[in-house]
């Protein structure tokens, strides 16, 4: 702890430091935003695109549509770089993005489990789904149909999250009952990873429809979702709220529409601060696109070998699912999810919430009071949109913690807001 009389100096000392750091980092943005490019045209034979042109946002609005072009994120574009606003990289061509969807960027990985689902022609989500044990039976004998529970996870993770955590929880007679489906979400895990594609809402829905809702023929279905997975299940919920019987949001992060402005969002969740190390982080790949790229080269592109050298310094045969995750998408897919869905769905979170109370659909929120990814708040806003949700807020429970150590105790819960819901 700071004596009282140190603690304005030091502050300032941080935010002096921080200062330099963050403007060191736009330095570094824009000159390897010219380096890209050119490496892009040498591999790929045509300069790669990137949102650091003035007019990059027009070329790509003259490709998408006015519905898909409303939820395009500002923060692609309008995130502020001093170098940049110099026209550092002016001589930079701006060139629209007209990269084939099928083909491996040449900074992405091609090994068989990134790119496996270019085997599938229909390019369908892929799903881990546990099956009824065996058909719950009516008093008057009939077969009772099986209730459906789709499972959204959270930003750079995937259905693992809960097949590895909720699935084997599942207690016998709910196991007999339901049909569970979690969803490795569009650019993430075995998922396809298209290159032409900007990863809006929109996109995110669509394939969950094409992947579980339609061909599965899906009537009714409770949803539970983490973190980012939160927003694109409310989205979801309000476009299918005549079929969907419960919603359960664990740290959603929802601002309401006074902090709804995607910019005001990247600022609450990716602060350009130094400490703690997760906001660093996260305004790192947040606001540097370039710089996130370079991470996403070195370990995702070699997430083979950093897993074998992870392996050999902990003596572990198997890695813990999370770890494995946070390599298991591209750059292109983790930047425009976390700017078009988290940034950019958060205007359109307010009027998807009212739909989904005016429709009765039941709304059940869990947070971790310790949770410094997604604050508190969040939650607590929902509940100010939607009065008759329940909010359970978890002690000493952070933002994984909430979930992860408590398997048992959350999977009970959510057993029972499915039974209350039915």
């Amino acid at each position: 702890m700071f004596p009282q009389w140190l603690k304005k100096p030091a502050t300032a000392l941080n935010s002096a430091l921080g200062f330099i750091v963050f403007l060191i980092f736009d330095f570094l943005d824009a000159i390897l935003c010219v380096l890209f490019r050119y490496f892009d045209h040498l591999f790929e034979g045509r300069p790669g695109s990137c949102y650091c042109g003035r007019k990059e946002i027009e070329l790509v609005r003259n490709v998408v549509g006015d519905e898909e072009d409303h939820q395009l994120s500002e923060t692609l574009y309008r995130r502020k770089n001093v170098f940049r606003e110099m026209g550092l990289v002016g001589f930079a061509k701006s060139c629209q993005n007209t990269s084939a969807g099928g083909v491996a960027r040449w900074s992405d990985c091609g090994c068989h489990s990134c790119v496996s689902w270019l085997n599938d022609t229909h390019h369908n989500l892929h799903l881990v789904i546990m099956q009824p044990s065996s058909p719950a039976i009516t008093e008057d004998c009939r077969v009772q149909a099986a209730e459906n529970v789709i499972f959204l996870h959270g930003f750079l993770s995937s259905s693992s999250f809960w097949a590895e955590t909720v699935f084997p929880n599942i207690s016998e007679p709910v196991s007999r009952q339901y049909r569970l489906f979690a969803i490795d979400l569009l650019g993430f895990g075995l998922s396809p990873k298209p290159r032409d594609c900007l990863y809006t809402l929109k996109d995110h829905i669509e394939m969950i429809e094409k992947s579980v809702i339609c061909p599965f023929q899906l009537t009714s279905f409770h949803l539970v979702a983490h973190s980012m997975g939160c927003l694109i299940a409310i989205a979801l919920a309000a476009k299918h709220s005549q079929l969907v019987k419960s919603i359960t949001l664990v740290a959603p992060p929802y601002f309401p529409s006074k902090d709804g402005d995607s910019l005001r969002v990247l600022h609450k969740l990716a602060e350009r601060k130094l400490w703690p190390l997760t906001l660093f982080g996260s305004s790192f790949m947040s606001w540097y696109e370039h710089l996130g790229r370079c991470v996403c080269f070195v370990l995702c592109r070699n997430h083979r070998a950093w897993e074998r050298i992870v392996k050999l310094f902990t003596w572990r045969r198997d890695l813990h699912f999370m770890t494995m995750d946070l390599t298991r998408h591209t750059h292109h897919s983790a930047w425009h999810t976390m700017h078009n869905v988290i940034c950019g769905g958060a205007k359109l979170m307010e009027c998807y919430l009212e739909v989904i109370g005016k429709a009765g659909v039941k709304v059940f929120v869990i947070h971790g009071d310790r949770d410094q990814v997604i604050p508190v708040e969040c939650s607590n806003n929902i509940q100010m949109t939607v009065p008759e949700a329940q909010v359970n807020i978890i002690k000493n429970a952070d933002h994984s913690s909430v979930l992860l150590g408590r398997e048992k105790d959350f999977t009970l819960h959510l057993e029972h807001v499915w039974a209350a819901s039915s």
